[in-house]
C-alpha cells in the first residue's frame, strides 16, 4: 500500500550521487519536495522522464520545490548517469539495505527488485499532498503533479 494523501511522509536519509546525505526532513519548514522513485538510471521512460523535469526546472524552482529523484542504483551509477544528462537535481540511492526506502513509501517490486514509478509531492510541514503509482512502463503523465504544485501556495 503506497503512502497516501494527507499521511505524513515517511523520514528517511539517502546518499546522492556524490555520496552525500540526504534527508527529508531537513527541507521541513523551508521547500517543498517532489520526490520521485524510478526503477533504473539509463533506462528510457526513466531518462525521458527525469529529461523532462530537468528541462522544466525553473518551474519547480520558482514553486519552491525541490527534486528528488530515487532509485535502487548505486551512487556511481547515479553519478555516471547524472553527468551524461546534466541533471543538477540530487539523485538518491536506494541502494542497501535494498530498496528500503521505496518499501516504506510502498513503492518497491519484490520480483522485480526495483521502484515503481512512485511520485509523492510532500509539503513544507511534511505531509503528502500527491501521490501516484505507475507500474514499470508505463510513463507518467507529469501535468497531474504540477497542477497539484501550483495548488501548494
Amino acid at each position: 500500500m503506497a503512502v497516501e494523501v494527507g499521511s505524513k511522509a515517511p523520514d528517511f536519509t539517502l546518499k546522492d550521487y556524490n555520496k552525500q546525505d540526504v534527508t527529508l526532513s531537513s527541507y521541513q519548514g523551508s521547500k517543498n519536495v517532489l520526490l520521485v522513485f524510478y526503477p533504473f538510471a539509463f533506462s528510457g521512460i526513466c531518462q525521458g522522464e527525469l529529461c523532462q523535469v530537468r528541462d522544466e526546472i525553473a518551474d519547480y524552482d520558482n514553486a519552491n520545490v525541490q527534486i528528488l529523484g530515487v532509485s535502487v542504483d548505486s551512487p556511481f551509477a547515479l553519478k555516471a548517469w547524472a553527468d551524461q544528462q546534466g541533471y543538477q537535481f540530487p539523485l538518491l540511492a536506494d541502494f542497501w539495505p535494498h530498496g528500503e526506502v521505496a518499501k516504506t513509501y510502498g513503492v518497491f517490486n519484490d520480483q522485480a527488485g526495483l521502484a515503481l514509478r512512485g511520485t509523492f509531492l510532500i509539503d513544507k510541514a511534511g505531509t503528502v499532498r500527491y501521490a501516484e503509482v505507475n507500474q514499470p512502463g508505463e510513463a507518467r503523465d507529469q501535468s497531474a503533479w504540477k497542477k497539484a504544485v501550483t495548488e501548494l501556495a
